[in-house]
Protein backbone atom coordinates (compact mmCIF):
# COMPACT_ATOMS: atom_id res chain seq x y z
CA UNK A 1 0.00 0.00 0.00
CA UNK A 2 2.63 2.38 0.98
CA UNK A 3 6.63 2.38 2.47
CA UNK A 4 6.86 3.10 5.90
CA UNK A 5 7.70 0.96 8.58
CA UNK A 6 6.52 2.64 11.63
CA UNK A 7 8.24 2.93 15.18
CA UNK A 8 8.00 5.21 18.82
CA UNK A 9 7.59 9.04 17.69
CA UNK A 10 9.54 8.84 14.46
CA UNK A 11 7.86 11.02 11.47
CA UNK A 12 8.69 8.62 8.28
CA UNK A 13 8.29 9.65 4.87
CA UNK A 14 5.41 8.05 3.22
CA UNK A 15 5.14 7.17 -0.37
CA UNK A 16 1.50 5.57 -2.34
CA UNK A 17 2.16 2.69 -4.37
CA UNK A 18 -0.72 0.35 -5.29
CA UNK A 19 -0.18 -3.09 -6.72
CA UNK A 20 -1.75 -3.58 -10.41
CA UNK A 21 -3.54 -6.59 -9.43
CA UNK A 22 -5.27 -4.41 -6.61
CA UNK A 23 -6.47 -2.24 -9.41
CA UNK A 24 -7.95 -5.40 -11.84
CA UNK A 25 -9.60 -7.08 -9.11
CA UNK A 26 -11.41 -3.45 -8.57
CA UNK A 27 -12.26 -3.53 -12.19
CA UNK A 28 -12.91 -7.32 -12.24
CA UNK A 29 -15.89 -6.88 -8.50
CA UNK A 30 -16.98 -3.71 -10.74
CA UNK A 31 -18.06 -5.58 -13.66
CA UNK A 32 -19.68 -8.24 -11.75
CA UNK A 33 -22.04 -6.37 -9.37
CA UNK A 34 -25.23 -7.03 -9.18
CA UNK A 35 -27.55 -4.25 -9.53
CA UNK A 36 -31.06 -3.64 -7.45
CA UNK A 37 -34.12 -2.93 -10.14
CA UNK A 38 -34.46 1.19 -10.80
CA UNK A 39 -36.02 3.44 -7.92
CA UNK A 40 -40.14 3.69 -7.75
CA UNK A 41 -39.58 7.25 -7.59
CA UNK A 42 -38.27 10.12 -9.99
CA UNK A 43 -35.61 11.51 -6.59
CA UNK A 44 -33.18 10.09 -4.03
CA UNK A 45 -36.14 9.52 -1.71
CA UNK A 46 -35.25 5.59 -1.58
CA UNK A 47 -31.68 6.06 -1.74
CA UNK A 48 -28.97 6.78 -4.64
CA UNK A 49 -30.51 6.56 -8.02
CA UNK A 50 -29.85 3.12 -10.49
CA UNK A 51 -28.86 5.96 -13.02
CA UNK A 52 -26.42 7.43 -10.97
CA UNK A 53 -24.64 3.95 -9.81
CA UNK A 54 -24.37 2.86 -13.83
CA UNK A 55 -22.85 5.76 -15.17
CA UNK A 56 -20.36 6.17 -12.13
CA UNK A 57 -19.23 1.98 -12.46
CA UNK A 58 -19.33 2.71 -15.99
CA UNK A 59 -16.85 5.91 -15.71
CA UNK A 60 -14.91 3.95 -13.03
CA UNK A 61 -13.75 0.66 -15.16
CA UNK A 62 -13.29 2.19 -18.56
CA UNK A 63 -12.15 5.57 -18.04
CA UNK A 64 -11.17 6.63 -14.61
CA UNK A 65 -7.08 6.56 -13.91
CA UNK A 66 -5.67 5.62 -10.21
CA UNK A 67 -2.50 6.68 -10.98
CA UNK A 68 -3.13 10.29 -11.93
CA UNK A 69 -4.34 10.19 -8.26
CA UNK A 70 -1.68 8.32 -7.22
CA UNK A 71 1.02 10.59 -8.50
CA UNK A 72 -0.49 13.22 -7.09
CA UNK A 73 -0.55 12.29 -3.86
CA UNK A 74 3.08 11.40 -3.88
CA UNK A 75 4.16 14.54 -5.29
CA UNK A 76 3.41 15.87 -2.27
CA UNK A 77 5.15 15.78 1.31
CA UNK A 78 3.40 12.79 3.07
CA UNK A 79 4.45 11.38 6.52
CA UNK A 80 3.38 8.58 8.70
CA UNK A 81 3.65 8.80 12.55
CA UNK A 82 2.55 6.54 15.24
CA UNK A 83 0.50 8.55 18.10
CA UNK A 84 -1.36 6.39 20.74
CA UNK A 85 -0.72 3.11 19.17
CA UNK A 86 -1.86 4.11 15.59
CA UNK A 87 -0.06 5.04 12.51
CA UNK A 88 -1.30 8.85 11.17
CA UNK A 89 -1.03 9.05 7.86
CA UNK A 90 -0.70 13.14 7.06
CA UNK A 91 0.47 15.52 4.15
CA UNK A 92 2.51 18.34 5.30
CA UNK A 93 3.34 21.27 2.98
CA UNK A 94 5.49 24.11 4.56
CA UNK A 95 4.80 27.60 2.92
CA UNK A 96 7.48 29.21 1.35
CA UNK A 97 5.96 32.56 2.62
CA UNK A 98 7.83 34.08 5.73
CA UNK A 99 6.56 33.95 9.18
CA UNK A 100 3.23 31.21 7.96
CA UNK A 101 0.86 30.31 10.44
CA UNK A 102 0.74 26.98 10.85
CA UNK A 103 -2.70 25.52 10.41
CA UNK A 104 -4.32 21.56 10.90
CA UNK A 105 -6.89 20.84 8.66
CA UNK A 106 -9.17 18.15 9.00
CA UNK A 107 -11.89 16.28 6.75
CA UNK A 108 -14.92 14.19 7.44
CA UNK A 109 -16.61 11.35 6.68
CA UNK A 110 -17.55 10.38 3.63
CA UNK A 111 -14.47 12.47 2.94
CA UNK A 112 -10.32 12.19 2.95
CA UNK A 113 -7.72 14.23 2.44
CA UNK A 114 -8.78 14.10 -1.00
CA UNK A 115 -11.76 16.58 -0.26
CA UNK A 116 -8.79 19.14 0.63
CA UNK A 117 -6.28 18.58 -2.15
CA UNK A 118 -7.81 22.07 -4.19
CA UNK A 119 -7.08 24.18 -1.05
CA UNK A 120 -3.62 23.35 -0.43
CA UNK A 121 -1.77 25.93 -2.99
CA UNK A 122 -4.71 28.78 -2.40
CA UNK A 123 -3.63 28.40 1.45
CA UNK A 124 0.38 27.86 1.13
CA UNK A 125 0.84 30.32 -1.78
CA UNK A 126 -1.62 33.12 -1.49
CA UNK A 127 -0.11 35.42 -3.26
CA UNK A 128 -0.82 33.36 -6.52
CA UNK A 129 -4.67 33.13 -5.89
CA UNK A 130 -6.13 36.63 -4.59
CA UNK A 131 -4.20 36.81 -1.11
CA UNK A 132 -1.21 38.67 0.44
CA UNK A 133 1.73 36.53 1.23
CA UNK A 134 1.35 37.56 5.08
CA UNK A 135 -2.04 35.12 4.20
CA UNK A 136 -0.27 31.99 4.34
CA UNK A 137 -0.03 29.05 6.13
CA UNK A 138 2.15 25.77 6.91
CA UNK A 139 -0.39 23.58 6.19
CA UNK A 140 -1.33 19.66 8.22
CA UNK A 141 -3.80 17.31 6.42
CA UNK A 142 -4.00 14.60 8.89
CA UNK A 143 -6.06 11.37 7.67
CA UNK A 144 -8.26 10.57 10.63
CA UNK A 145 -7.73 7.26 12.34
CA UNK A 146 -9.61 4.22 10.18
CA UNK A 147 -9.17 6.47 7.01
CA UNK A 148 -7.25 6.46 4.44
CA UNK A 149 -3.64 5.76 4.72
CA UNK A 150 -3.74 6.11 8.73
CA UNK A 151 -4.07 3.08 10.51
CA UNK A 152 -6.99 1.56 11.84
CA UNK A 153 -7.23 1.89 15.77
CA UNK A 154 -7.19 -2.13 17.28
CA UNK A 155 -8.81 -0.96 20.48
CA UNK A 156 -12.03 0.59 21.83
CA UNK A 157 -11.56 4.77 22.23
CA UNK A 158 -10.84 6.39 19.17
CA UNK A 159 -13.14 8.70 19.51
CA UNK A 160 -13.02 12.26 18.39
CA UNK A 161 -12.08 13.11 21.68
CA UNK A 162 -9.01 11.34 21.61
CA UNK A 163 -8.23 12.35 17.92
CA UNK A 164 -8.33 15.72 19.43
CA UNK A 165 -5.07 15.21 21.86
CA UNK A 166 -3.90 13.05 19.13
CA UNK A 167 -3.95 16.12 16.65
CA UNK A 168 -2.41 18.20 19.46
CA UNK A 169 0.22 15.25 19.64
CA UNK A 170 1.06 15.69 15.94
CA UNK A 171 1.20 19.14 15.68
CA UNK A 172 3.90 19.55 18.65
CA UNK A 173 5.74 16.81 17.05
CA UNK A 174 6.27 18.82 13.68
CA UNK A 175 7.63 21.83 16.06
CA UNK A 176 4.56 24.05 16.16
CA UNK A 177 4.28 25.75 19.46
CA UNK A 178 1.39 28.04 17.70
CA UNK A 179 -1.40 27.13 16.08
CA UNK A 180 -4.49 27.16 14.51
CA UNK A 181 -7.28 24.45 13.49
CA UNK A 182 -10.35 23.82 10.75
CA UNK A 183 -12.42 21.13 10.56
CA UNK A 184 -15.61 20.44 8.74
CA UNK A 185 -18.20 17.45 9.25
CA UNK A 186 -16.32 14.84 11.69
CA UNK A 187 -13.18 17.45 11.21
CA UNK A 188 -15.12 20.12 12.88
CA UNK A 189 -16.14 17.93 16.09
CA UNK A 190 -11.94 16.99 15.93
CA UNK A 191 -11.69 20.28 16.36
CA UNK A 192 -13.95 22.22 18.57
CA UNK A 193 -13.01 19.52 21.00
CA UNK A 194 -8.97 20.92 21.10
CA UNK A 195 -10.77 23.95 21.90
CA UNK A 196 -12.52 22.79 24.69
CA UNK A 197 -9.80 20.63 25.69
CA UNK A 198 -7.44 23.81 25.17
CA UNK A 199 -4.75 21.72 23.53
CA UNK A 200 -1.37 23.47 24.22
CA UNK A 201 -0.13 25.30 20.97
CA UNK A 202 -4.01 26.15 19.82
CA UNK A 203 -4.62 29.73 19.31
CA UNK A 204 -7.53 29.94 17.50
CA UNK A 205 -10.35 27.48 15.28
CA UNK A 206 -12.54 28.05 12.62
CA UNK A 207 -15.41 25.63 11.43
CA UNK A 208 -18.22 25.42 8.50
CA UNK A 209 -20.44 22.74 10.04
CA UNK A 210 -22.35 23.34 13.78
CA UNK A 211 -22.14 19.95 15.22
CA UNK A 212 -23.53 20.93 18.56
CA UNK A 213 -27.26 21.11 16.67
CA UNK A 214 -26.95 17.33 17.11
CA UNK A 215 -26.93 17.92 20.73
CA UNK A 216 -29.06 20.98 21.40
CA UNK A 217 -30.81 21.28 18.13
CA UNK A 218 -33.94 21.54 20.15
CA UNK A 219 -32.97 24.35 22.25
CA UNK A 220 -31.58 26.99 19.79
CA UNK A 221 -33.53 30.02 18.54
CA UNK A 222 -36.28 29.66 16.08
CA UNK A 223 -38.20 33.30 16.22
CA UNK A 224 -36.47 34.47 12.79
CA UNK A 225 -36.80 33.13 8.88
CA UNK A 226 -33.28 32.21 9.16
CA UNK A 227 -33.44 30.53 12.45
CA UNK A 228 -36.78 28.80 11.26
CA UNK A 229 -35.26 27.22 8.24
CA UNK A 230 -32.16 25.88 9.98
CA UNK A 231 -34.76 24.04 12.21
CA UNK A 232 -36.55 22.53 9.24
CA UNK A 233 -33.60 21.72 7.49
CA UNK A 234 -32.20 19.45 10.75
CA UNK A 235 -35.97 18.27 11.51
CA UNK A 236 -35.78 16.69 7.61
CA UNK A 237 -32.32 15.64 8.11
CA UNK A 238 -33.39 14.05 11.39
CA UNK A 239 -36.30 12.35 9.50
CA UNK A 240 -34.92 11.78 6.25
CA UNK A 241 -31.00 11.64 6.11
CA UNK A 242 -30.44 9.95 9.18
CA UNK A 243 -29.91 6.69 8.09
CA UNK A 244 -26.61 6.31 7.21
CA UNK A 245 -25.78 7.93 10.46
CA UNK A 246 -27.92 5.98 12.81
CA UNK A 247 -26.29 2.29 10.98
CA UNK A 248 -22.81 3.99 11.72
CA UNK A 249 -23.25 4.88 15.57
CA UNK A 250 -25.41 1.49 15.75
CA UNK A 251 -23.98 -1.39 13.78
CA UNK A 252 -21.14 -0.36 11.73
CA UNK A 253 -19.60 -3.95 11.83
CA UNK A 254 -23.30 -4.80 9.70
CA UNK A 255 -22.54 -2.35 7.43
CA UNK A 256 -18.40 -3.29 7.08
CA UNK A 257 -19.22 -6.31 5.17
CA UNK A 258 -20.70 -4.43 2.13
CA UNK A 259 -18.20 -1.98 1.95
CA UNK A 260 -15.82 -4.41 1.97
CA UNK A 261 -17.17 -7.04 -0.18
CA UNK A 262 -18.54 -4.82 -3.16
CA UNK A 263 -17.01 -1.38 -4.49
CA UNK A 264 -20.33 -0.41 -5.94
CA UNK A 265 -21.94 -0.67 -2.35
CA UNK A 266 -19.38 1.05 -1.20
CA UNK A 267 -19.72 3.80 -3.60
CA UNK A 268 -23.25 4.18 -2.87
CA UNK A 269 -23.01 4.38 0.55
CA UNK A 270 -20.63 6.86 0.39
CA UNK A 271 -22.80 8.90 -1.80
CA UNK A 272 -25.97 8.72 0.29
CA UNK A 273 -24.96 11.39 2.57
CA UNK A 274 -26.63 14.60 1.79
CA UNK A 275 -29.40 15.75 -0.99
CA UNK A 276 -27.77 18.61 -2.10
CA UNK A 277 -23.70 17.12 -2.74
CA UNK A 278 -25.57 13.96 -4.14
CA UNK A 279 -27.54 15.47 -6.63
CA UNK A 280 -24.29 17.94 -7.30
CA UNK A 281 -22.84 14.27 -7.74
CA UNK A 282 -25.00 12.74 -9.87
CA UNK A 283 -25.15 15.49 -11.69
CA UNK A 284 -21.76 15.35 -12.67
CA UNK A 285 -21.95 11.75 -13.59
CA UNK A 286 -25.17 11.49 -15.56
CA UNK A 287 -25.36 15.20 -17.02
CA UNK A 288 -21.77 15.63 -17.23
CA UNK A 289 -22.63 18.60 -15.27
CA UNK A 290 -20.16 18.97 -12.28
CA UNK A 291 -20.52 21.54 -9.73
CA UNK A 292 -17.45 23.61 -8.53
CA UNK A 293 -14.72 20.53 -7.82
CA UNK A 294 -16.92 17.39 -7.52
CA UNK A 295 -16.10 16.03 -10.77
CA UNK A 296 -15.76 12.66 -11.79
CA UNK A 297 -12.22 12.35 -11.36
CA UNK A 298 -11.97 13.69 -7.65
CA UNK A 299 -15.28 11.39 -6.33
CA UNK A 300 -14.10 7.96 -7.80
CA UNK A 301 -10.66 9.65 -6.31
CA UNK A 302 -11.90 9.58 -2.76
CA UNK A 303 -14.19 6.30 -3.33
CA UNK A 304 -11.05 4.45 -4.61
CA UNK A 305 -8.98 5.24 -1.56
CA UNK A 306 -11.86 4.00 0.84
CA UNK A 307 -11.80 1.03 -1.84
CA UNK A 308 -7.62 0.43 -1.64
CA UNK A 309 -7.11 0.70 1.61
CA UNK A 310 -10.25 -1.16 2.73
CA UNK A 311 -11.28 1.33 5.31
CA UNK A 312 -15.11 1.27 4.99
CA UNK A 313 -15.89 -0.47 8.34
CA UNK A 314 -13.18 1.14 10.44
CA UNK A 315 -14.51 4.50 9.36
CA UNK A 316 -18.00 3.72 10.19
CA UNK A 317 -16.61 2.69 13.56
CA UNK A 318 -15.48 6.16 14.19
CA UNK A 319 -19.35 7.00 14.29
CA UNK A 320 -20.02 4.20 16.74
CA UNK A 321 -17.29 5.58 19.13
CA UNK A 322 -18.47 9.28 19.14
CA UNK A 323 -22.34 8.29 18.89
CA UNK A 324 -21.35 6.59 22.84
CA UNK A 325 -19.38 9.16 23.50
CA UNK A 326 -21.85 11.95 22.94
CA UNK A 327 -24.40 9.76 24.89
CA UNK A 328 -22.46 9.61 27.76
CA UNK A 329 -21.68 13.14 28.20
CA UNK A 330 -25.30 14.33 27.40
CA UNK A 331 -26.28 11.51 30.26
CA UNK A 332 -23.97 13.60 32.73
CA UNK A 333 -25.85 16.32 32.14
CA UNK A 334 -22.77 18.71 32.54
CA UNK A 335 -21.99 21.03 30.45
CA UNK A 336 -18.84 21.30 28.34
CA UNK A 337 -15.84 22.88 28.87
CA UNK A 338 -15.80 26.64 27.60
CA UNK A 339 -13.71 27.67 24.84
CA UNK A 340 -11.24 30.43 25.40
CA UNK A 341 -10.03 30.38 22.00
CA UNK A 342 -11.08 32.54 19.48
CA UNK A 343 -13.72 31.02 17.20
CA UNK A 344 -14.22 31.74 13.77
CA UNK A 345 -17.16 30.49 11.52
CA UNK A 346 -18.56 30.15 8.10
CA UNK A 347 -21.72 29.58 7.17
CA UNK A 348 -22.42 27.66 3.07
CA UNK A 349 -25.87 28.00 1.74
CA UNK A 350 -26.22 24.48 0.75
CA UNK A 351 -25.11 22.97 3.93
CA UNK A 352 -27.34 20.33 5.54
CA UNK A 353 -28.17 22.78 8.19
CA UNK A 354 -27.24 26.82 6.88
CA UNK A 355 -26.50 27.80 10.72
CA UNK A 356 -27.84 31.81 11.24
CA UNK A 357 -24.90 33.91 13.67
CA UNK A 358 -27.50 33.27 16.62
CA UNK A 359 -27.36 29.49 16.55
CA UNK A 360 -22.98 29.92 16.37
CA UNK A 361 -22.90 32.57 19.44
CA UNK A 362 -25.36 30.43 21.08
CA UNK A 363 -22.33 27.97 21.20
CA UNK A 364 -19.64 30.18 20.95
CA UNK A 365 -20.86 33.16 22.64
CA UNK A 366 -17.43 35.10 21.88
CA UNK A 367 -17.52 34.51 18.33
CA UNK A 368 -14.26 36.57 16.51
CA UNK A 369 -15.13 35.84 12.88
CA UNK A 370 -18.19 34.94 11.06
CA UNK A 371 -19.61 35.10 7.39
CA UNK A 372 -22.41 33.74 5.52
CA UNK A 373 -21.02 33.13 1.58
CA UNK A 374 -23.32 32.84 -1.55
CA UNK A 375 -22.62 29.73 -2.75
CA UNK A 376 -20.82 25.47 -1.52
CA UNK A 377 -22.37 22.66 0.51
CA UNK A 378 -21.32 20.33 3.06
CA UNK A 379 -18.12 19.59 1.22
CA UNK A 380 -16.98 23.04 1.27
CA UNK A 381 -13.35 22.70 0.67
CA UNK A 382 -13.90 20.38 -1.97
CA UNK A 383 -16.45 21.95 -3.77
CA UNK A 384 -15.56 25.24 -3.66
CA UNK A 385 -11.54 25.03 -2.48
CA UNK A 386 -11.15 29.28 -3.30
CA UNK A 387 -13.51 30.90 -1.60
CA UNK A 388 -12.97 28.50 1.24
CA UNK A 389 -9.68 29.47 1.55
CA UNK A 390 -10.42 32.85 1.45
CA UNK A 391 -12.88 32.19 4.30
CA UNK A 392 -10.03 30.54 6.33
CA UNK A 393 -7.84 33.67 5.44
CA UNK A 394 -10.22 36.00 6.60
CA UNK A 395 -11.38 33.84 9.78
CA UNK A 396 -7.35 34.00 10.93
CA UNK A 397 -6.35 37.36 10.21
CA UNK A 398 -6.74 39.05 13.37
CA UNK A 399 -4.05 36.15 14.99
CA UNK A 400 -0.86 36.61 12.62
Amino acid sequence: MGTATQTGTDVLPFHVEIPEEELAELRRRIEVTRLPSEELVADRSQGVQLATVQELARYWTTEYDWRRCEARLNALPQFTTQIDGVDIHFIHVESRHENALPLILTHGWPGSVIELLETIEPLTDPTAHGGAAEDAFHLVLPSLPGYGFSGEPAELGWDASRTARAWAELMHRLGYTRYVAQGGDVGALVTDLMGRQAVEGLVGFHLNLLTAVLAIGDQLPKQSEQERAAAEALATFREDGFGYFLEMATRPQTIGYALLDSPVALAAWLLDHDTDSYYKISRAFVDGEPVGNLTRDTIVDNITLYWLTGTGTSTARSYWEDGRALAAALASGEPPPAVTVPVGFTTFPDEIWAAPRSWVETVYPDLAYFNEVDRGGHFAAWEEPELFASEIRGAFRSLR
